[in-house]
């Protein structure tokens, strides 16, 4: 049986795309998301390394990809005050769209709390000096998290809780605060994802968009599944017809509204590339 028909154009907001699983065949895999009406995706950028070649895979597909530019809460140990300017510097590329992925993660604490919130506060600095939104990462660290952004919020260019798995007590607070949310395939876990599967269908039609955050969180219900066990894009159709059926919606009205909200957040413009283009590739990817 050939898969549906794609819901309607498309776009991935959280793609790790600078991943060493896709050093070997970035240029299928972005012909495949765009054959699944995946017009556009939102590289991650995770430390410097990984917002360099970001911002480098976006400038040479212009129309398809952009980027953002920030340092995860995991990488927060290894953020020098010295980079605040090199930052700032790649943020005012046009294809850089975002600052972060930014935040905390009390779940791992991959790097020192005090460190996080140190990066978290400068990279909150950085959104407001360069008036773009910011690309948020949360996990265990509500109440500080909050705390901190909500001391930022009125001066931010607004901001996405990226991959948010949260239930209705966190959505509340990321609404109060003017965020949007972002929903990955998290959402089709019918065991992990019961708190975000009743959250859904409460979030306004003006405040969601769909990511994959490929390769990593590959859908649970998602058949045939690939034999890698790798996440991608192209996959991104599926995300929106389990959203669609959570809210009592079609697909194409999902696919609609996020497509909207994720062109307004992050300044998108509405035309989008019907074909693939080779281009150079970027330096060697980082797994981040």
């Amino acid at each position: 049986m050939p898969p549906p028909a794609p819901p309607g154009p498309l776009i991935d907001i959280g793609a790790n795309l600078t991943h060493a699983s896709f050093a070997g065949d970035r240029e299928a895999v972005l012909a495949r998301a765009v054959s699944a009406g995946v017009l556009r995706q939102v590289v991650t950028g995770a430390d410097w390394s990984s917002s360099m070649q970001a911002a480098e895979l976006a400038a040479a597909h212009p129309g398809m990809l952009s980027s953002t530019a920030g340092v995860h809460p995991h990488h927060a140990a290894g953020f020098a005050p010295s980079q605040r300017d090199d930052f700032a510097r790649l943020l005012e590329r046009p294809e850089v769209v975002a600052v972060g992925e930014c935040g905390l993660d009390y779940f791992r604490d991959f790097s020192p709390r005090t460190a996080q919130r140190a990066a978290f506060i400068a990279q909150l600095e950085l959104a407001v000096a360069c008036a773009k939104p910011v690309f948020l990462h949360q996990r265990d660290a509500h109440e500080d998290f909050t705390a901190i952004l909500g001391e930022y919020a009125p001066a931010l260019a607004g901001g996405v809780a990226h991959c948010f798995t949260g239930g209705v007590r966190e959505l509340e607070a990321y609404l109060a605060l003017g965020l949007s949310v972002g929903i990955t395939g998290w959402v089709c876990d019918e065991r992990r994802g019961v708190a975000l599967r009743d959250a859904v269908p409460r979030i306004p039609a003006g405040r969601f968009m769909l990511e994959t955050d490929a390769p990593y969180l590959l859908p649970r219900d998602l058949e045939p599944k690939p034999k890698s066990r790798r996440n991608e894009p192209s996959f991104l159709p599926h995300i929106a017809r389990v959203v669609a059926a959570l809210r009592g919606e079609s697909a194409q009205c999902v696919a609609a509204a996020t497509t909207r909200n994720a062109e307004r957040l992050f300044g998108l413009a509405t035309a989008a590339p019907a074909t693939a283009s080779p281009a150079r590739a970027p330096g060697a990817p980082t797994d981040s």
